[in-house]
């Protein structure tokens, strides 16, 4: 009979591929689905809130700056509509050379909340946007309970601090960030930037589920709040002065002290246009996605084939097993079941990746938003984010955000 029939040398290659493919591949959907599940018990997304009387003067913002006049304007708008439980921000400038300072300067004649001031020369052990925030925290008050780190190309929205506030004082954080919605603009950054989005949501969990544990903590440095004295206690922003993704750092190493951390969903509160272009959001975005800095080789490369296993391939697979079925060759691959497995498991994860786009369009502004379109074809580009992910992994940072950063032999840390 047919099916007792030795296999030819091509289906036993295909076969034994398949067995390869399924032996990496369940365990990682395995673990995918765990996390997504999670995202079932997660905080639902924060509401803008008014202040109550006890948060009078609770928090201190912190924005640190280089040449942010093109985008800083909206930030600045949007923190002067909060309300009382905004004693003060600070605007930390890393000698700009354009108007940024001016506009700050000029915010502060209509709202005296706002002050800028210079941080000092970066010494040879720190990234600059740690050291302008540790700087920021230095010269805040001590009246403030808690430290808001803001990004200068965030909008925040009416009762953004109240709610963050609000939120981690009754849910007992000891530090929260916030996970914000995404402004794009033309068909590339839709098609591109949605993908790089989905390695962060695979690796760790929706935005509000709780963490694995203090090595999977995800945080974002674009909203970021700690209370002051847990900042104080841990030394301020040393902890995390070589990393270029000091958020997250910063997050693990409070953690791992015991402190709560919380990553929750923001998009009602805070937007951000973080890029201009796919060609920036491919290079200043993609060189921290990995979070090398936070996290150990074990887990880099692990996540990095996790991702592949999961986003990386299903897309080519599925692509190459439709132009099979177009030439009518799909029924000889279709006759080893190990080979149909592995086709039917990566259909799934293409199904489910598709399914992604549904949940997580909150994250994103649709108002003047030309080539949305784009967006549902982002599933296109989840090889080439898995491939930015290590090119990443494998190469260190010389420049970013308009400071060069000379890197030395041996793990030393960059110096300006």
């Amino acid at each position: 009979m047919d099916y007792l029939a030795p296999m030819s040398g091509l289906d036993l290659g295909l076969t034994i591929g398949a067995m390869i493919l399924l032996t990496g591949q369940l365990p990682a959907i395995a673990i995918l689905l765990s996390r997504l599940i999670q995202g079932a018990n997660r905080l639902r997304p924060l509401t803008p809130q008014s202040p109550t009387g006890d948060l009078l003067g609770a928090v201190s913002v912190v924005v640190p700056t280089l040449n942010e006049e093109a985008r800083i304007q909206p930030c600045l708008d949007g923190l002067t509509r909060q309300s009382y439980e905004l004693r003060e921000v600070v605007v930390v400038d890393s000698r700009s050379v354009d108007g940024t300072v001016d506009r700050v300067k000029t915010m502060q004649q209509s709202d005296p909340r706002f002050r800028v001031i210079t941080d000092d020369p970066l010494p040879p052990d720190w990234v600059g946007r740690p050291w302008a925030l540790h700087n920021g925290f230095l010269h805040s008050s001590e009246g403030s309970r808690w430290i808001l780190g803001i990004d200068a190309d965030t909008r925040p929205q009416p009762g953004l601090i109240a709610s963050l506030v609000q939120t981690a004082e009754a849910q007992g954080y000891d530090l929260v960030s916030l996970a914000p919605q995404f402004v794009l603009k033309g068909a590339a950054e839709w098609w591109l930037q949605p993908a790089l989005l989905i390695t962060l949501l695979y690796r760790f969990g929706a935005a509000g589920a709780p963490p694995e544990n203090p090595e999977r903590v995800m945080a974002n440095g674009q909203c970021f709040l700690i209370r002051r004295s847990l900042l104080a206690q841990l030394g301020g922003y040393s902890s995390a002065r070589r990393s270029f993704c000091d958020d997250v750092t910063l997050a693990r190493h409070a953690a791992r002290q015991g402190a709560r951390v919380g990553f929750l969903d923001g998009a009602n509160l805070l937007q951000v246009r973080m890029y201009e272009g796919v060609q920036e959001t491919w290079r200043e975005w993609g060189r921290s996605l990995d979070l090398k800095d936070a996290t150990s080789a074990v887990q880099k490369w692990g996540d990095l084939l996790f991702l592949g296993a999961v986003q990386g391939l299903p897309f080519p697979i599925c692509l190459g097993v439709g132009i099979l079925a177009l030439t009518g060759h799909l029924g000889l691959l279709m006759q080893s079941p190990v080979v149909a497995g592995a086709i039917a498991l990566n259909v799934v994860l293409l199904a489910i990746r598709f399914a992604l786009l549904l949940a997580i369009q909150t994250a994103y502004s649709r108002t003047d938003s030309p080539g949305f379109w784009a967006y549902w074809l982002s599933p296109l580009a989840d090889p080439l984010a898995v491939l930015r992910i290590l090119l990443s992994s494998i190469q260190t940072p010389t420049q970013w955000r308009g400071r060069s950063y000379a890197i030395a032999s041996q793990g030393a840390p960059p110096a300006r």
